[in-house]
């Protein structure tokens, strides 16, 4: 059996307005709410700025992608060496995931980010420990 490498090495959920409902930090140094704010905001400016958004961004040897579906943002880290379509590929899977599971609780969702906690279960494969 070959085992696939893990392709996130970091990975948050976002609301549009920059709460972050579900995040998997390996080196956290930085509250999840306040990288939640800054990505969004610099989502915002991109978007300001040309159609779309920021799509991606590096910091030394790290990649991070981010793609934006139905008002929320999916975010994940790797390292450069790994194909940006690779990674782009990975969070459409995840974010599938996330509107299939929690669909119900989307509709009438009352801000309260603790429903989202399990969703680590669900995405465990794609993350490095």
């Amino acid at each position: 059996m070959v085992l696939l490498p893990k392709l996130l090495k970091d990975f948050w959920v976002l609301t549009d307005n920059g709460t972050t409902l579900y995040s998997k930090v390996f080196d956290q140094k930085v509250n999840p709410q306040l990288f939640g704010a800054l990505m969004s905001a610099l989502n915002k400016f991109a978007e300001a700025l040309s159609d779309g958004g920021i799509s991606s961004f590096e910091k030394s040897d790290l990649r991070f992608v981010i793609i934006k579906r139905r008002n929320f943002l999916f975010i994940g880290s790797s390292l450069t060496k790994i194909k940006e379509k690779k990674i782009i590929d990975e969070l459409m899977r995840i974010s599938d995931t996330f509107f299939k599971i929690y669909a119900k609780d989307l509709i009438d969702w009352d801000n309260d980010i603790s429903i989202f906690s399990d969703f680590g279960d669900y995405i465990d494969k794609s993350l490095e420990k």
